[in-house]
């Protein structure tokens, strides 16, 4: 019942223009974001990629994202999503037994593909507005409810509580699937950070059409290319 209440609250207004007054900061931040990945994220994750066959990436993506599924089932409870939460749950007992450790996706094969969320939608549905845009270090560009949303989610990790040692785990699986991804679509990332006249407002600006898009917060009206749709 205080799910539902919550959910009933209603979902935030939708985001409009750019609110960044933390520019000069986020711009620092940026530009160490920047070196990392041109420094080391992407020649790691290029030779990643041209080493490992296609199918030993697939597994580190898929096994990050089984990790992900118990904290997803949580969001959809709290959005009051009971049939994404019950489809994720059934992913994830089918992904971690006959997918061997979520390192393969027999569910998705099965027909149930899943969703996926976060903390930071669940803001979203309850109410709370976009805020503004801040670039973390390491992480990338995120707003004021998406870095919540991202705390979140890490303390609340369910396999953490029944799990210690999956602390490190999901860290590391995590760090490998965002070199995967980074070697699978490095000509469309290195086009945003590296060919752009500056790059950080290109960042910006595709971060925030891509976070509203899946949110149902740009206008219907509005056509959206996603860029790293696969």
């Amino acid at each position: 019942m205080a799910v539902l209440a919550l959910s009933a609250c209603g979902h935030a207004p939708p985001a409009d223009g750019i609110q960044d007054p933390y520019e000069a900061q986020n711009r620092a931040v940026h530009r160490f974001n920047l070196a990392l990945d041109k420094g080391l994220v992407r020649p790691v994750a290029k030779t990643a990629t041209t080493i490992l066959p296609d199918p030993v990436e697939q597994g580190v993506m898929n096994f990050s994202a089984n990790l992900d599924l118990p904290g997803v089932v949580v969001n959809d409870v709290l959005q009051g999503k009971l049939a994404n939460a019950a489809e994720n749950a059934a992913r994830f007992a089918i992904n971690t037994t006959i997918g061997i450790g979520g390192l393969f996706d027999p569910a998705k094969a099965a027909g149930s593909p899943g969703t996926t969320t976060d903390f930071g939608e669940t803001l979203h549905v309850w109410g709370v507005a976009e805020g503004n845009y801040i670039e973390l270090p390491f992480l990338g560009p995120s707003n004021d409810r998406d870095t919540v949303g991202t705390v979140v989610d890490y303390l609340l990790d369910p396999l953490k509580l029944v799990i210690p040692a999956n602390n490190h785990i999901s860290l590391y699986a995590k760090v490998g699937s965002k070199l995967a991804e980074r070697g699978r679509y490095s000509e469309t990332v290195d086009s945003i950070l590296y060919d752009s006249a500056d790059s950080y407002a290109q960042a910006r600006l595709l971060y925030l059409q891509h976070r509203r898009y899946n949110l149902g917060e740009a206008p219907p009206e509005d056509s959206f290319e996603d860029p790293y749709a696969q």
